[in-house]
């Protein structure tokens, strides 16, 4: 297993943030390890070009991102638009190519794990029918504990290997706010799921010395890939 797939509650859960530190610490810490990243579908401009601006990847373009549609919309309606189709046969062999030629591969997933890829499958679907180890970021706010719960039931119910959940700061937050909206201990109970940290609201995405920092304050152990 080298692959880890990074999925959240929602669309503004932070994954986008999680992924690039967490690269960033791979690069970093472990320069040796050959790290591949990709974004398999998207729609609109934005990670991938992110991604392809912070990082010097051994991958095209198409690598990074099989899929790509003009809207930023669900794939689904995305596709539509275009008179295409959402083409996992293709996002599954370019998956199989990154991984063959990379040490680590981190899968930033579209939108929250319910979010639709096609008219019958959602990302939860995909992560277990692909047998990907997930971790889920929940963003710091009010209602959060409820949305952990019932993304862990989701990801149960689709077979998920999720292997842990990330707490993160979108927003400046305090220690109290982050105690109250998501006591790790409680989150960790009713989802029977380890919480492995949380990450503090980081203002400049770019400082990646930093971002590597803050992550490894975290318990990257389980993540180990």
């Amino acid at each position: 297993m080298n692959t880890l797939l990074i999925t959240g509650t929602d669309t503004e859960a932070g994954k986008t943030v999680f992924t690039t530190a967490l690269a960033a610490y791979w690069q970093i810490y472990y320069p040796q390890r050959r790290l591949g990243i990709m974004k398999p579908i998207q729609s609109g401009e934005g990670d991938r070009e992110l991604y392809q601006k912070l990082f010097s990847l051994d991958q095209s373009a198409s690598e990074i991102t099989p899929l790509y549609f003009q809207a930023p919309l669900a794939p689904p309606i995305a596709a539509a638009k275009e008179n295409r189709e959402v083409d996992l046969g293709l996002v599954w062999q370019t998956l199989e190519k990154v991984r063959s030629r990379h040490d680590i591969v981190l899968i930033e997933a579209l939108g929250g794990l319910g979010s639709p890829i096609t008219d019958e499958l959602t990302v939860a679907d995909l992560a277990g029918e692909w047998r990907l180890p997930t971790v889920l970021i929940v963003p710091v706010k009010l209602g959060a504990i409820a949305q952990a719960v019932a993304n862990v039931a989701l990801a149960r119910q689709s077979r998920v290997h999720l292997v842990g959940i990330v707490l993160n700061c979108v927003e400046p937050r305090t220690e109290a706010q982050i105690a109250d909206w998501t006591p790790p201990q409680l989150i960790q109970s009713l989802t029977n799921t380890p919480v492995l940290g949380c990450v503090p609201y980081l203002e400049n995405t770019s400082d990646l010395e930093k971002m590597a920092q803050v992550i490894s304050n975290l318990d990257l152990e389980t993540l180990t890939i």
